[in-house]
């Protein structure tokens, strides 16, 4: 899809993401109609493909994944634009911060501990995890009253919940 047949005001919301990563995704997309996996290695140097066309989604820019012949004959990924009426609006530009508050009301309820590992840990190596992954249930508005929603983990089990969700078929 050649950026010259997108609406302008599509491209001011894809041109408004900054983060060097997803930008150059986009970027790519745009000049190409599509990246591959191979291409955002070997062009970009980007070790793992699949979380580059992850923090274009983060963005709230859809994309589908297809596949491509490789230049061995080997199938590869590759990545285009999805239905762009449904960008997320308001989510150019990443996910939402999670307030302080929300951080402190889960430390007071649950303790300094590990949702998943159940190890005890000083508060500031603690991370905010949505319970239902934010893959699946995006970043709704934040209730300040609805701290079941969330849950603390260490950084080892945040990456480790990470990957399950983004290799679950689900």
């Amino acid at each position: 899809m050649p950026h010259e047949k997108l609406p302008p005001g599509l491209l001011l919301c894809l041109r408004a993401v900054t983060a060097k990563r997803p930008r150059t995704v986009i970027e790519h997309i745009l000049k190409h109609g599509h990246v591959t996996t191979q291409e955002l290695r070997d062009r970009y140097g980007y070790n793992h493909p699949p979380r580059a066309a992850k923090d274009v989604r983060d963005q709230g820019i859809p994309l589908e994944t297809f596949r491509v012949k490789g230049p061995d004959g080997r199938s590869i990924a590759a990545y285009r634009f999805g239905d762009l009426s449904k960008i997320r609006r308001g989510f150019i530009g990443g996910r939402r911060a999670f307030p302080r508050e929300l951080k402190k009301k889960l430390v007071q309820r649950h303790g300094s501990r590990c949702h998943i590992c159940s190890t005890e840990f000083e508060e500031r190596y603690l991370q905010i995890d949505h319970r239902v992954p934010y893959e699946v249930a995006g970043d709704v508005a934040f209730d300040e009253n609805d701290i079941a929603s969330y849950m603390l983990l260490d950084g080892s089990c945040n990456r480790a919940k990470s990957w399950s969700c983004e290799h679950c078929r689900n």
